[in-house]
């Protein structure tokens, strides 16, 4: 804890104060409706409660830990630093996104796998007393990525899209593969079999017609080496200056190759991420229903067991649906899958194992003194 605060705490913190990140907030409100859950049906199926708030600490700091070794994997290029404290700083701060639900259920698995082993607990019912309050707080912690902009979708023109301010992980995506206007200009890295990646010169794609941009005579294909007299090297280096500038409400001055003038562009009007599907939401409503579903059909399960099988069943199927509208992950695997398409049939194999292994077994219940 001591490290912590000495290292990781003035980094988390701006020149404004420590700020109240939704994604955190919503987080701590997401493990904390879980536990309560957990805790109200171990009382009622004659589990001592206190014993699951112990559960709880076993399974909440290695799920942490596997959510953000997860998207870490995945978005490691993002968090490399100067220095390695810097890194170290990045790694951990997880008030701002950066969790994987998939890591989340592998690293909660391993925690929930030593305590049972620990307190000689009833593996398969313990598993159905939690799998409820996993889907509740899944349910809640989307409404933190709806908060920070993360787990984001596709573009889209329905009446409930969202928008997201600039600078937001949205926005930044958007910028990055050219589909949204910063100052007038399109500046992309993305996909890089088409300009190049991040480590391009930055070449403008596109400028917006009747903008500030074209007025200063910008044009496609024009290499920019400087915006506010820093040197540009990179089109990663030309998106981070236009996107800190526009957050920062400030005009931008650009430098084009081979070119003695300096065009200067104004801040212009407002402007946030192009419409997108609220996936966050969608994801919410999903942990939210399959909450629900396994809660009803838990008083009717005969073999324990049958309650995490029906979550292994349910989340794949409705997460790798989700999976075709979202716009976060790069569909890398076979098909046009993204790695969590991949997880999802992984999932659903081992639920079919679950139910061969759950079926084969006679009727009966380790939890039995209600039956909720």
């Amino acid at each position: 804890v001591g490290a912590a605060i000495w290292f990781v705490l003035p980094r988390l913190c701006e020149p404004q104060g420590l700020p109240i990140r939704g994604y955190g907030v919503m987080l701590l409100v997401a493990v904390s409706s879980a536990v309560a859950l957990a805790a109200w049906r171990a009382r009622r199926l004659g589990v001592d409660p206190e014993l699951i708030v112990t559960l709880a600490f076993w399974m909440f700091v290695p799920g942490i830990v596997g959510a953000r070794a997860f998207y870490v994997i995945q978005y490691w290029p993002e968090f490399q630093r100067a220095t390695p404290v810097a890194t170290l700083g990045a790694l951990v701060n997880v008030t701002q996104g950066g969790l994987v639900v998939y890591g989340s259920v592998i690293g909660g698995i391993l925690g929930l796998v030593a305590f049972v082993y620990k307190y000689k607990m009833p593996p398969l019912a313990t598993f159905d007393l939690m799998t409820p309050s996993f889907l509740l707080g899944l349910a809640i912690g989307r409404l933190g990525c709806l908060l920070n902009g993360c787990c984001y979708g596709e573009t889209c023109d329905l009446l409930w899209a969202v928008t997201f301010p600039v600078g937001s992980p949205v926005h930044v995506h958007q910028v990055e593969y050219g589909e949204t206007f910063l100052y007038g200009l399109k500046v992309p890295s993305h996909p890089p079999e088409t300009f190049g990646g991040p480590r391009a010169p930055a070449l403008i794609a596109e400028v917006e017609p009747g903008s500030a941009a074209e007025q200063a005579g910008l044009k496609p294909r024009q290499q920019i080496v400087s915006i506010n007299e820093r040197s540009v090297r990179t089109v990663e280096d030309a998106q981070w200056e236009l996107i800190h500038a526009r957050k920062a409400g400030e005009p931008v001055s650009i430098k084009i190759a081979g070119s003695p003038t300096v065009a200067s562009l104004p801040v212009g009007p407002p402007r946030r991420s192009e419409r997108v599907h609220p996936t966050q939401v969608y994801s919410a409503l999903n942990g939210l229903l399959l909450c629900l579903f396994v809660l009803a059909y838990a008083p009717f399960s005969r073999r324990d067991g049958e309650v995490l099988a029906m979550f292994l069943t349910l989340y794949p199927i409705t997460r790798f649906l989700l999976e075709f509208i979202r716009d976060d992950e790069a569909p890398d695997f076979g098909p046009g899958l993204t790695i969590s398409q991949v997880l999802s049939l992984i999932l659903l194999g081992c639920a079919a194992l679950l139910y061969v292994h759950v079926w084969m077994k006679p009727p009966g219940l380790a939890f039995a003194k209600s039956r909720e």
